[in-house]
């Protein structure tokens, strides 16, 4: 499970554009808490502090308290708005939760042995097809990462979904044995395996024109005396 995080923030007296430019003009993100059948609360967080936690490694799996007015609101990341240009926080949504509470959620993947791989100590690539995984699962279950051990894996092979342990209590959305990633063969030996292929297939080719050609002879008239 990730740990809590802990995130001082104020109340915001009022909604709209204008105040939430004047927020941000004082270095400040609009932000809002909602869910867990209580009213939203309008807030704003000090955006150095944000960023530190918004551009950091598993921003939306974390579980933060926020700390207003004397108050402590458990919750998790929803939504996170970035400017476009200089990829500052500008807007953030969190929901309430309780350590039951039932969610789907995004977590990323973690790639561990790559040295005892023989496919990749052979130069073979790893393509990574899934970043991150949704599963459903309680908000104390929701672990950082889920871990892919490459340990044997040889070029050709593909990890799927069912091939990887995962923590307890969550599960996967989906009952699709999905592939994870793959290991494909270097650049160098596919272009070998391609040459290869070529040469038999030119081999059996030849070797089916004499065959081809026998019956052919066979059924031609007999020339006349």
């Amino acid at each position: 499970m990730s740990q809590n995080l802990s995130i001082a923030v104020l109340p915001r007296d009022r909604a709209g554009k204008g105040v939430a430019r004047a927020t941000r003009r004082n270095n400040r993100v609009p932000g809002v808490i909602y869910g867990g059948k209580e009213p939203p609360v309008l807030i704003e967080v000090e955006d150095r502090e944000l960023g530190k936690h918004a551009h950091g490694a598993g921003f939306f799996t974390h579980v933060f308290e926020l700390q207003l007015d004397g108050a402590k609101h458990r919750v998790l990341a929803r939504d996170l708005q970035l400017h476009p240009l200089t990829d500052r926080p500008t807007h953030v949504d969190f929901l309430r939760v309780t350590g039951d509470t039932m969610i789907r959620i995004d977590v990323p993947v973690k790639f561990v042995n790559d040295t005892a791989s023989p496919g990749l100590k052979r130069g073979g690539t790893l393509n990574i097809v899934r970043h991150e995984v949704e599963f459903l699962c309680k908000v104390d279950s929701i672990p950082e990462f889920i871990t892919v051990d490459l340990t044997g894996v040889e070029i050709g092979d593909s990890i799927h979904i069912s091939h990887v342990k995962l923590p307890e209590g969550i599960k996967a959305t989906t009952d699709r044995d999905f592939t994870v990633a793959t290991v494909a063969a270097p650049s160098a030996l596919r272009g070998k395996e391609e040459e290869a292929d070529a040469a038999s297939a030119a081999a059996a080719s030849a070797a089916a024109a004499p065959a081809a050609a026998a019956p052919a002879a066979a059924a031609k008239p007999a020339a006349k005396k």
